[in-house]
């Protein structure tokens, strides 16, 4: 097939506030509002494709500001490139602004989905289109009090949801009983522990036990310990029986050889706001062959960037546990069109592209 040579004309970015519908607390912080930036990307034949800047100070250390700022600094550049060169380009911005892959992240998923608009493709089948088929997220329950805990689990699951990944690592104690209490309230269901790097070792061991004594099913421990401290990850494995997902100690794919010759990890978790779009692709294809297996999930994206990710779960083999839920956790949904929710399911799309339109508002700033 004749892959088309269109440049890039155009590209606009603009401030987006999405209201969280409960505080998303974590070990190393909270968000009340998603603070986001939306790119659209014109190319010279008049398609335009869209991308999400997302950035979560508390774990990646970017904001908002910043990524305007490096969105203004590598925007000017893109210009007149072609958009079938999305993977150079990547590279190029990366040489750039390694340390804000948030930013990068929004400008490569709008090429990208410029790129397959104009090839006429949905995006999952630039990555193969290996496994297109509806697949089932988990749920995310904030650091928050017992009784919220509960509420908030039990809403979720009138929903159907069953794969229950709590945020743990401040108090280990108080974390063992919000699980207690989620798991003996709803039947059939199972946890991820997702520390964010809050436990220590002991603390870590302390949490695994004490779900393991009120008879709770743990599928995951994720990044439970500082994200350098790859030996007590290792210890963690050995010494739980747990399988444990790396997320934020895989920032690249060179953290990613390093987490498995030091066999830190069961799992690596892929997502492109840590890394950019094209990288999150060769860490997971690296990942799979390498032994290991592929979680994937977002910072507090809208169905945007996390279509994106949905995406690379389509095209590739390999993506065994789904930690798309962060649509569902937001007041608006500021996109039309694209997949969709039918309670923990997500249902592809075939359209070109992301399938998805966003209307700029204010704030908006034009680089051409």
């Amino acid at each position: 097939m004749q892959i088309p040579n269109r440049t890039i004309r155009r590209i606009e970015f603009w401030p987006v506030d999405i209201p969280i519908t409960d505080p998303f607390v974590v070990a190393t912080g909270a968000r009340v509002v998603a603070e986001n930036i939306f790119v659209r990307l014109t190319l010279d034949d008049g398609t335009q494709g869209y991308g999400e800047a997302a950035p979560f100070p508390e774990v990646g250390g970017e904001n908002r500001e910043s990524c305007l700022a490096t969105l203004g600094r590598l925007a000017p550049a893109l210009i007149g490139q072609p958009a079938r060169d999305y993977p150079a380009l990547a590279r190029q911005m990366a040489e750039t602004a390694r340390s804000h892959p948030a930013a990068r992240c929004g400008l490569e998923t709008a090429i990208i989905d410029a790129h397959c608009r104009a090839t006429q493709i949905p995006m999952w089948k630039l990555w193969g289109g290996a496994d297109v088929r509806p697949r089932e997220t988990d749920i995310t329950i904030p650091i928050t009090t017992l009784e919220k805990t509960l509420a908030l689990a039990q809403g979720w699951y009138k929903k159907g949801f069953r794969l229950f990944k709590m945020k743990v690592g401040k108090d280990v104690q108080e974390d063992i009983r919000r699980l207690e209490a989620v798991h003996r309230a709803l039947p059939g269901i199972s946890f991820i522990g997702d520390g964010n790097q809050g436990f220590s070792r002991e603390d870590c061991l302390t949490f695994a036990g004490g779900v393991r004594q009120f008879g709770g099913t743990m599928v995951l421990l994720e990044q439970p310990v500082v994200r350098e401290d790859l030996e007590s990850m290792a210890a963690i494995r050995r010494e739980t029986g747990i399988p444990v997902a790396a997320d934020e100690a895989v920032r690249s794919l060179a953290d990613a050889r390093r987490v498995i010759e030091q066999g830190a990890a069961d799992y690596i978790n892929i997502k492109i706001m840590k890394t950019g779009v094209v990288e999150a692709a060769e860490i997971a294809a690296f990942t799979l062959a390498s032994g290991l297996k592929l979680m994937v999930g977002g910072m507090v994206e809208t169905r945007t960037a996390m279509g994106c990710s949905f995406s690379l779960v389509l095209g590739m083999k390999g993506f065994d546990v789904l930690d798309l839920d962060t649509p569902l956790l937001l007041a608006d949904d500021p996109v039309t069109g694209g997949y969709h929710y039918r309670g923990p399911l997500l249902a592809p799309w075939h359209s070109a592209g992301l399938g998805m339109t966003i209307i700029p508002q204010s704030g908006l700033t034009i680089i051409q």
